[in-house]
């Protein structure tokens, strides 16, 4: 009986701790989503950059190893393919709520 008891406390608390969680709002949500966003952006267009930069430093016979110019090469290029597919992904779902009758 006292484990029933205790377990019984333990799910309060547990309760408790679920009510207690901040509530989001749209705003906030939104804010946090565009943040994400252009955070991933960035990300894509500095792996760009940091590509150009490498193949440049390679073009002007600086010491660059070529493997690292093809790796860096290869990851910008891979990164905005994935994101290019992400939007097109988005921009399909948005075409689709679209499309839907009301």
């Amino acid at each position: 009986m006292a484990g029933l008891t205790l377990s019984a406390a333990n799910n309060v608390a547990n309760l408790q701790e679920v009510t207690n969680i901040k509530k989001t709002t749209p705003f906030e949500a939104q804010q946090s989503f565009g943040a994400a966003l252009k955070e991933s952006i960035n990300q894509v267009n500095e792996a760009q950059l940091y590509s150009d930069s490498l193949t440049n430093k390679m073009a002007n016979g600086e010491n660059v190893d070529l493997h690292s110019v093809m790796i860096a090469s290869q990851k910008a290029s891979i990164s905005l393919s994935a994101t290019l597919e992400i939007r097109n992904k988005v921009v399909e779902a948005y075409q689709e709520i679209m499309r839907m009758n009301i």
